[in-house]
């Protein structure tokens, strides 16, 4: 048997395209008679659509057609996941309009510069409303109501039982109370959203878009527009980048293909820069109150928290993340007696909310991770020492935590025991002695975050093909669908350790429904697990027949044919009696198989992350000084992988603690547009990173591998917020919301000085009245994406 390249670093075999421009996206496929697609969108948040007059803009030169929702009756959608069926949304505003950027119309043009000049003459009456931007406003008994017929901005919600919320609290020697803001974020890819539409050409709708999910984009078509699955093919070229923000279809899309059909030609809608801030949906966007009980030894007694999700103006999937994700990972990495949940969502006129990166477990490890930094505060204790005091234990598990979640392997102090000597942990600390006694007007914080995530929760099955052809060469299939990740280089690398045959001989296809008849696509850090263990599933059928087929080339028997480290088929203890690959694939039909398999469940990859920040006190300017990863994803396959996928978690972790934040003014104006606005970092805004893993592999699939596309994201974020409260704490700075601006730092150290510490203010007392969670047989666990 050859020897193993699993766990070594090799290059990926995809970056030669991009680096060379040879890829293909949606923006540069060459269609013949494409027409081209504009948006016209509304300019208020929250308005009535009294009548739109499209006769100027139909009569521009080039234009094909200009449309609204009374003339193409599309159906109306949520996009990947319905939370409340009675707050759809329009592919095209139908009767209002609610947030700034949705579309009311859109123009077909025979050049691009022909549709944005006809959308500037669409004519559009508007008799505005009143808005609401903050998801606690929207509570109000007089806030404008989203729905007028629901009668309430509260789209969903669940509360624990009276008898668990009463439990939390007894036998605690201290309670600390926050109340924390996980603040709305863009996703910002580098490629936006992308769809072309061909109506004609094969008899069939052939649609290319940048999707992270072309299956499952395939079937939402073939539903809306009531076509048979077969009838449809979606085509995923090369996609700059997903974070979430590509799941599923979209609105702008849906109105695509219904262009398309009604004109019965090829139609092609690229993303602007701008329509992407405002119209891609957002992240996070969470509101959370928490309590926490604690003995005065630092035992966790309970833990009470009250979240209250921002869903923008529509309830599709973000709408669901807290209750789904968040909720799942409220008990962290910790032994937590007793845990109350409660959860409500919102509707505002802001862009809808969808996932970003991690999509409800940052949140969880926020809240949660900030509340043990301040419960070390108020107990006197080094927050390593807490954390350790109340870590599960690596011997209990698999085990499920109280919100249903089934975690399958851990030992978390592992990685902060690494994390914690890679800092030098000590000498960090004496350096922030030194400071703080020298009166330094800069001083040092360390934050530390413990954390545990889920993936892979929500689709449990995968399919994975491979094919031997007859010069020895292979193909790879995948249901799961890349989007930067390197699946191309971790496939080959499974069948060329499985079969021996060259990474260079190795071909990988994806992200076509023709060519992969089925698959779940990329989200929840799913790909390696299922669709790494699907290909390892198929490969092993391919050898198996292969060794069938050697057998009866060398007149041997099967059970002493072994593949050999030259990656041929020989005759053990039989010196020269071989046959390549190719010999074995020509003797025969091609060697091939299909199949897909299943997981038995989510896996939960954990780490620990500790950042070390300066703050000067005077400006409250934070500068990252050091950030260190251990994360725990499994058995590694491939380190230069997984650090790639460490380095990009790190970033947007890291942005998210100090720098981004979607804003809006009170009537809903967008006020962050623009990447001259939006504070997104460049290179020169953050530091080199220091990534390592430890290795606990899962015992539910073969390569013993769990996620890591978002796990440096969910432990980056709490460890920074935590390192710049801990450089304030000796002023008196208890909390400070993310993100960690100048601004916010420097009122937090003004606040502090006029005695105003107390982060905590009561709930709003919709969680009172929300229905108690129902008692389920088996426990829940969280979506993915």
């Amino acid at each position: 048997m050859p020897g193993s390249i699993l766990g070594t670093s090799v290059r990926r075999v995809e970056d030669r395209d991009l680096l060379t421009g040879a890829s293909t996206f949606v923006g540069n496929l060459q269609l013949p008679d494409v027409a081209h697609l504009v948006f016209v969108r509304s300019p208020f948040a929250h308005a009535v659509i009294t009548g739109i007059d499209t006769s100027a803009a139909a009569a521009a030169p080039g234009v094909l057609g200009v449309f609204t929702a009374a003339d193409l009756n599309l159906p109306a959608h949520h996009g990947l996941m319905v939370v409340n069926e009675s707050m759809p949304r329009p592919p095209l505003a139908t009767d209002r309009v609610r947030f700034v950027g949705e579309a009311v119309a859109v123009v077909a043009a025979e050049t691009l510069a022909a549709a944005v000049d006809a959308a500037e003459l669409v004519e559009v009456d508007y008799d505005p409303l009143d808005a609401v931007v903050d998801p606690e406003a929207a509570l109000a008994p007089d806030a404008p109501l989203q729905f007028p017929e629901h009668g309430s901005n509260v789209v969903a919600g669940e509360r624990a039982s009276d008898d668990v919320a009463e439990a939390v609290l007894a036998g605690a020697d201290v309670v600390v109370r926050a109340r924390m803001v996980n603040q709305r974020v863009a996703v910002v890819p580098m490629e936006g959203n992308a769809i072309a539409v061909d109506p004609v050409t094969d008899g069939r709708l052939t649609i290319w878009v940048s999707t992270q999910m072309p299956h499952l984009f395939r079937d939402q078509a073939a539903r809306l527009f009531d076509l048979p699955p077969e009838q449809v093919r979606v085509i995923a070229p090369h996609v700059g980048g997903g974070f979430g923000g590509k799941a599923g279809m979209l609105a702008e899309h849906t109105a695509a293909v219904g262009v398309a059909r009604r004109l019965g030609r090829a139609v092609r809608w690229v993303e602007t820069r701008s329509e992407n801030l405002v119209s891609m949906p957002h992240g996070r966007g969470q509101v959370a109150w928490y309590e926490l009980g604690l003995t005065r030894e630092g035992k966790i007694t309970g833990l009470h928290a009250r979240v209250l999700g921002d869903a923008g103006a529509y309830a599709g999937f973000g709408g669901g993340l807290a209750r789904a994700q968040t909720y799942t990972m409220s008990q962290g990495v910790y032994d937590i007696p007793v845990v109350a949940f409660d959860v409500a969502t919102v509707v505002t006129n802001t862009t809808p909310m969808g996932a970003f990166r991690g999509a409800g477990r940052p949140e969880a490890a926020a809240h949660l991770e900030r509340m043990i930094d301040m419960a070390a505060a108020e107990l006197g204790m080094d927050p390593a020492e807490l954390r350790r005091r109340n870590f599960l234990d690596p011997a209990a598990f698999p085990l499920t935590t109280n919100s249903g979640a089934r975690y399958d392997s851990g030992d978390y102090d592992l990685p902060l025991r690494e994390a914690l000597r890679i800092v030098d942990y000590e000498k960090v600390r004496e350096e922030q002695a030194e400071r703080r006694a020298s009166g330094d007007p800069v001083q040092i914080g360390i934050g530390i975050c413990t954390y545990v995530e889920i993936t892979a929760g929500a689709r449990g099955s995968e399919f994975g093909s491979v094919t031997v052809h007859a010069d020895g060469s292979a193909t790879v299939t995948a249901g799961t669908s890349a989007h930067g990740q390197g699946h191309a280089t971790a496939f080959a690398m499974v069948v060329s350790d499985r079969l021996g045959i060259p990474m260079d001989r190795i071909t990988y296809r994806q992200s076509d429904t023709d060519l992969v008849p089925r698959g779940g696509g990329t989200g929840g850090s799913r790909s390696l697990q299922l669709g790494g263990s699907a290909v390892l599933a198929a490969a092993d059928d391919v050898l198996a027949q292969a060794k069938r087929r050697a057998a009866e080339l060398l007149e041997a028997a099967e059970s002493d044919v072994e593949l050999t480290e030259a990656g041929e088929f020989a005759v053990a203890g039989v010196p020269g009696a071989s046959v390549t690959w190719a010999q074995v694939a020509s003797a025969g039909p091609e060697l091939t198989a299909g199949l897909d398999v299943q997981q038995d469940g989510a896996t939960f990859p954990f780490g620990a992350h500790v950042a070390v920040v300066e703050v000067d006190t005077e400006t409250g300017r934070v500068r990252p000084r050091r950030m260190v990863a251990v994360d725990d994803c499994g058995r590694v396959l491939n380190p230069l992988l997984v650090e790639g996928q460490q380095h990009g978690g790190l970033a947007q972790g890291i942005a998210q603690a100090l720098y981004e934040e979607v804003l809006f003014d009170p009537e809903g104006q967008p006020l962050t547009s623009t990447l001259a606005d939006y504070r997104m970092p460049s290179a020169a805004d953050l530091i080199s990173f220091e990534a390592s893993t430890t290795e606990t592999p899962t015992p539910l699939n073969p390569l013993g591998a769990k996620g890591i596309g978002e796990s440096a994201t969910v432990g980056s974020t709490p460890a920074v917020q935590n390192a710049v409260v801990d450089a304030l704490r000796h002023l008196g700075v208890r909390h400070v919301d993310m993100p960690c601006s100048p601004q916010k730092v420097w009122a937090a150290i003004r606040a502090a000085e006029a005695g105003e510490t107390d982060p905590w203010r009561e709930p709003p007392h919709v969680f009172a009245s929300l229905p108690v969670r129902a008692r389920k047989d088996a426990p829940e666990e969280g979506g993915e994406i």
